[in-house]
C-alpha cells in the first residue's frame, strides 16, 4: 500500500556482531500496525560518513561533500523517523551521533520514536539521544521503548535474536509510541 508519509527506521548499529538490522525489521513491522506510512529501512552502516569533514556548518545547508549531499536527501525524504540503537556503555553508538550531527534542517521539525536494546534496555542512551534530538529541534516522542537483551545473548556475541519472542513484553510500549507518533503526524 502507498502512503503519504515515508518513516526511516534508522539502525544505530555498524559493528560487525549486531542485532540491529532483525531489531530493526521487527519494530517497522509493529509500527506498520499503527501508523499509516511506508516504512523504509536505513541502516547506517550502508552510509559510511566521514567525521567533520564538510567545511561549514551543518545549520547553513551548504553541504560541499557528495556523501552528505546523498545523505541530506536521503533523511529530507522522510515524514518521521525511528532510532532503534544499542546502549553503548550507557550511551548510544558514535555513527549514529555522527549521522545526526552531518545534518540539521533535514531533521527539524519531525517526529522520532526511539527504541533502544541493551542488558538493561538502554533508557540512558535513550535519554542523551533525546537530548540530542531536541538540539536538532526534532520531535521526539514521550514513549521510548527499551528493549532487554538477556545477558546469555549479549555474551554469545552471535547476531542471533529472536525479536517476537525475546522482546514480547515491549509490545504495549511500542505500540504507544507508534500512537503517539501516527498522532504526531496526523494533519
Amino acid at each position: 500500500m502507498i502512503h503519504a508519509h515515508t518513516i526511516q527506521v534508522i539502525i544505530g548499529s555498524t559493528r560487525a556482531a549486531r542485532i540491529g538490522p532483525q531489531v530493526a525489521a521487527w519494530v517497522a513491522e509493529i509500527g506498520r500496525r499503527t501508523v499509516p506510512a511506508n516504512f523504509d529501512l536505513v541502516d547506517l552502516r550502508d552510509w559510511p560518513l566521514p567525521m567533520d569533514d564538510e567545511p561549514g556548518i551543518p545549520a547553513t545547508g551548504a553541504y560541499t561533500q557528495p556523501h552528505t549531499q546523498a545523505w541530506g536527501r536521503q533523511v529530507a525524504q522522510a515524514s518521521g523517523f525511528v532510532f532503534v540503537t544499542p546502549q553503548y556503555n550507557w550511551g548510544y553508538p558514535a555513527a549514529l551521533k555522527n549521522a545526526l550531527d552531518h545534518l540539521y534542517r533535514e531533521w527539524s521539525g519531525k517526529p522520532a520514536v526511539i527504541v533502544t536494546y541493551g542488558g538493561r534496555g538502554g533508557d540512558k542512551c535513550a535519554g542523551q539521544l533525546r537530548q540530542v534530538l531536541d538540539g536538532l529541534h526534532m520531535r521526539a516522542m514521550d514513549t521510548m521503548p527499551g528493549l532487554r537483551i538477556a545477558r546469555e545473548r549479549i555474551e554469545a556475541n552471535d547476531g542471533q535474536v529472536d525479536p517476537a519472542q525475546d522482546f514480547a513484553a515491549a509490545l504495549p510500549e511500542l505500540d504507544r509510541a507508534f500512537a503517539e507518533l501516527a498522532a504526531a503526524m496526523a494533519p
